[in-house]
């Protein structure tokens, strides 16, 4: 009961939706861990000793050795074997195992093994199951199918957690902590119901308020007391709850993961970290909320369909490092092929390397791979291993091996660098949850459109750091925020003092239209930055088909057009639709107005790439930013880490055949595919600059 009562205390300091985030992290070095004695650069694997006989260990420690590993990560589904009955504990097997993996010269990252729940747990206390939107509990035999609001389960988690951290948490060879893992799944059972009026209650004070501010007169909607207010995530729903829910399991789920790592943090080594992995472009709760306590970020990169885009994949990256604005973890990749999507395509030989490098360049510090060998039995048999289920190396090992050793050899280079950049992208979850609540267009898909935007640009400028709406820009001469749709009055003034101060603030279309009630801001878009753009949005039009740009940028809008009015006299018109015969033909399509110091641009259009690059190069020019290598390949990803006075250049080629590349003045090579004023197929080099 008193866990209960603490989680309600701290459900209600979290409900607080507009708390700020511009805060600076503490500054850290930028390597794997703050173990001065351990590498600088993890390379590793998730290691399942208990699925194994234990004769085994020693093998497949001496394997995971010669391959080039220096961490393993132990622990995150082993909990029925960790306490095999209620408060039996048996650590003595993990014992033995960590002694292993010591004996190897391993780091060990540890996960707590909450995700999974032994079968004795979901059968006495069947309450701490999920329940889904339409009432149906989840049985055991799975993951994730317990309720993220159960003081019960949150109990038992914290409680296995505790014992793991006593029996560890000294260790100097376990170098960080993984609270659960892959967090996401909401549960609606009575206990998160219940916990969901008291977040509303915490959020708006007063059922009035949550009425004025969901404007609950319409279908009659109005509630005499937090109680009524239904828990629905899906459906004909008021689009203010619909988005709050999203607010309540960012806070519950972040209460979640703290609840394990406040209790570990005093039983633990102060320089161990503590983490928790989440997963790729995941909507299920603002991760900026989730890593404002957590020590790093860490995330697991996978390419389900075997095909990259490469681009796409370093804006999650950049995404993920934003959490905590420092290096992060890697902290589950795949070896060669997943298995649970339709086709479960392998990558193509050598891209396994590149994209373990394209993580290393966008600012991770370990490269973890799921995992070292297959179970021979449960559900994920036919994901890629590194081992075969015979204990042999599969054919994707020795890219793996060629990978840890040159990362290895690499970690001196690396040390305490982070990505540089100049362009400073904004990622806002209420606008991605906002706009998917509500597309309008049903292409209007907004990863898409945030990624739409990114790619011009980085690939252009050579690197872009993204960003919380609430970060300080002030480091930053350009400054996109596509589909900017929620913004409240208090972001708004930042941005504009941003933008007098000097910032080049471009905004993209849907921007400014909602506040963070998921309510229409009284005055037309961009909302509370009308007056500093100097101009409106009159009306936005969902297309079905192309319609003609032409101006300072010229090519064709697809999916979204918006129709923008210059209230102000000195507002420039940098581009106008064509659209004969249509609402849209002749009317201002890209606006952009000088303000204080700086400037401020909107654009109201989804352009196509070419029109939309050559914005990113109208931008780029005028914020004064030159690229490391100009005119790279598209084939080429070009990247920059710096910091302790070195800089580094990462270039990739994720292309099938060499590519020139002609170097930086000064650069000489440190190490990779480069010779010949070439870059090899699928090759990566890092060179030093001066």
């Amino acid at each position: 009961m008193m866990m209960k009562g603490l989680w309600a205390a701290s459900l209600m300091g979290l409900a607080i939706a507009a708390s700020p985030l511009g805060a600076q992290p503490a500054v850290h070095q930028s390597r794997a861990t703050q173990f001065a004695d351990k590498p600088a650069i993890a390379v590793g694997v998730a290691w399942y000793p208990e699925q194994w006989p234990e004769q085994r260990w020693d093998v497949d420690l001496a394997m995971m050795k010669a391959t080039g590993f220096n961490v393993v990560r132990i622990g995150e589904f082993a909990w029925s074997a960790m306490e095999p009955a209620e408060g039996q504990f048996d650590f003595a097997w993990m014992d033995r195992a960590i002694a292993a993996a010591k004996r190897h010269g391993f780091m060990i990252v540890i996960g707590t093994p909450s995700a999974a729940p032994p079968a004795w747990l979901s059968q006495k206390y069947p309450d701490t199951l999920r329940v889904d939107e339409n009432g149906t509990r989840a049985g055991h035999g799975g993951r994730r199918h317990f309720s993220f609001a159960s003081a019960r389960y949150r109990d038992f988690s914290r409680r296995i957690a505790v014992e793991m951290a006593k029996r560890y948490g000294r260790d100097p060879s376990v170098v960080g902590w993984q609270i659960d893992n892959e967090v996401g799944p909401p549960s609606f059972d009575p206990e998160s119901v219940a916990a969901w009026h008291r977040f509303l209650k915490a959020r708006y004070g007063s059922i009035d308020t949550l009425n004025q501010r969901w404007t609950t007169q319409y279908w009659s909607q109005h509630y005499n007391d937090f109680d009524q207010v239904p828990l629905h995530a899906t459906g004909q729903q008021n689009p203010g709850l619909l988005l709050d829910f999203k607010h309540f399991t960012s806070a519950t789920w972040t209460d979640y993961v703290q609840n394990q790592a406040q209790a570990i943090r005093p039983l633990i080594d102060s320089r161990a970290f503590i983490t928790t992995n989440t997963m790729f472009w995941n909507a299920g709760f603002d991760h900026f909320q989730m890593h404002r306590d957590l020590d790093i970020a860490s995330w697991d990169n996978y390419i389900p369909d075997g095909r990259p885009d490469w681009v796409a994949n370093g804006a999650n990256h950049d995404l993920v490092r934003g959490y905590k604005r420092r290096n992060f973890w890697l902290m589950e990749t795949q070896p060669g092929r997943v298995d649970w999507v339709p086709v479960n395509r392998a990558l193509d030989p050598g891209q396994t390397r590149e994209m373990a490098w394209q993580a290393v360049s966008h600012g991770a510090d370990a490269v973890l791979y799921w995992q070292w060998r297959p179970a021979a039995n449960g559900q994920e048999t036919y994901h890629g291993a590194v081992l075969g289920q015979d204990g042999e190396p599969n054919p994707i090992h020795a890219e793996i091996a060629r990978t840890a050793k040159d990362m290895t050899a690499a970690a001196g280079l690396l040390a305490d660098t982070q990505p540089a950049a100049r362009i400073g992208f904004l990622f806002s979850y209420d606008s991605r949850w906002a706009i998917d609540l509500q597309r309008h267009n049903k292409a209007f898909d907004p990863i898409k459109a945030f990624t739409d935007s990114y790619r011009p640009f980085r690939t252009e400028a050579q690197g872009v750091h993204i960003l919380s709406v609430d970060d300080d820009l002030s480091a930053y001469p350009l400054v996109v925020a596509p589909n900017l749709n929620v913004i409240t009055r208090a972001q708004a003034d930042r941005l504009a003092a941003y933008v007098r101060n000097g910032g080049q603030l471009l905004l993209g279309a849907r921007s400014g239209m909602k506040d963070d009630a998921n309510a229409l801001w009284p005055q037309r878009q961009p909302g509370p930055l009308a007056d500093l753009l100097g101009a409106q949005i009159d009306q936005y039009y969902a297309l079905d088909e192309n319609v003609g740009v032409k101006g300072a940028v010229t090519g064709t809008a697809s999916i979204w057009a918006e129709e923008i009015r210059p209230t102000a006299s000195d507002v420039q018109v940098l581009a106008s639709y064509d659209n004969p015969g249509g609402w849209l033909d002749g009317k201002p399509a890209l606006v952009s107005r000088r303000v204080g110091k700086g400037r401020i641009t909107y654009l109201g259009a989804w352009l196509e790439p070419a029109a939309m690059a050559q914005l990113a190069d109208r931008l780029i020019g005028e914020a004064k930013l030159q690229p490391l290598v100009p005119d790279a390949h598209p084939d080429l990803e070009i990247s920059e880490r710096a910091g302790a006075g070195k800089r580094v250049l990462i270039v990739i080629n994720h292309g099938a055949q060499a590519r020139p590349l002609t170097l930086p003045s000064g650069a000489t090579l440190a190490q990779g595919d480069w010779q010949d004023g070439q870059i090899a197929a699928h090759g990566v080099a890092l060179f030093r600059l001066r």
